[in-house]
């Protein structure tokens, strides 16, 4: 039986299905659509920013005193917010640009506690090409659509698929050398690695068994605060790869099921620690 919806999560997926109805007519004219270059490898496009317009209109006008940090426009409202959205309008855009219908709508919210820490009260990532809603409440369980969510149960990483973000051309040298070893010592242990492009569906895809982990470097907390929830509500482990820490913090996350998650903890962390080792050697010395 599907959990029932919060007033919050009624807000989230009504905003969620209009600006997905737009992206959808948006993806059937992709050619049509201006686009820049925000960084190496990195667009944004005029779907993009029209999404995002409607989520800040559609969330603001149901909630008009909460916080927003949207990828394109930032942070925005009272720096002593208590409730947050953080959005991420389009996870996934070089997908969406070159006709991949592999991407999705992002949308987290974060709760100020009284320590000045904050949770993640709620998220939901939409795939509008597959009409697929993942969403999760904290206390309430993952689900998709009306279905119930569990992460896989497999306990052995030789029969696991793991998936990952390669690091952008501008992802920092350590980045690129840490995914590097890790890749190195999973590939000849597991059963393969997927690299599909969106964040965003990689973690909502370990909370729906799909995938048995994923791992990434350096990613936005609008990237991963709804999909961080919903791994954890669908009973298995988000974290830093210290196997401990919030990715909110880092922006490094390593998200399996219990049985895999230390294991491969352990193997992205060692990919850190070897990164770091290479960055500090000093250079060769002049004649």
């Amino acid at each position: 039986m599907v959990s029932r919806l919060s007033p919050h999560m009624h807000v989230m997926q009504a905003a969620a299905r209009k600006a997905g109805r737009r992206l959808l007519h948006d993806f059937n004219e992709v050619e049509q659509l201006q686009v820049s270059v925000k960084a190496p490898s990195d667009f944004v496009s005029q779907a993009d920013l029209r999404a995002e317009a409607t989520l800040r209109e559609e969330l603001s006008k149901a909630r008009p005193g909460y916080s927003f940090l949207m990828e394109e426009s930032g942070a925005s409202g009272s720096e002593n917010w208590a409730w947050q959205w953080v959005v991420d309008p389009l996870d996934g855009t070089t997908n969406f640009l070159h006709g991949i219908p592999h991407w999705a709508i992002s949308i987290g919210l974060e709760h100020r506690l009284p320590d000045g820490e904050s949770e993640i009260a709620a998220g939901l990532i939409y795939s509008p090409a597959t009409d697929e809603m993942y969403w999760a409440e904290r206390g309430g369980g993952a689900w998709v659509n009306d279905r119930r969510l569990r992460v896989a149960g497999r306990r052995e990483l030789k029969d696991s698929v793991l998936a990952t973000g390669i690091p952008f051309a501008s992802a920092a040298v350590s980045h690129r050398l840490a995914f590097a070893r890790t890749l190195g010592q999973l590939m000849p242990v597991i059963a393969g690695i997927r690299r599909f492009g969106a964040a965003a569906l990689d973690l909502a895809w370990v909370a729906s068994g799909r995938f048995d982990g994923y791992w990434e470097l350096g990613i936005k907390a609008w990237d991963m605060s709804a999909g961080l929830l919903l791994v954890r509500e669908a009973g298995g482990f988000a974290t830093e790869p210290d196997g401990d820490g919030d990715p909110r913090r880092s922006g490094d996350v390593v998200a399996a099921n219990p049985h895999l998650h230390p294991r491969l903890c352990e193997v992205v962390a060692d990919g850190q620690r070897a990164a770091a080792a290479v960055s500090i050697e000093p250079g060769p010395r002049g004649p």
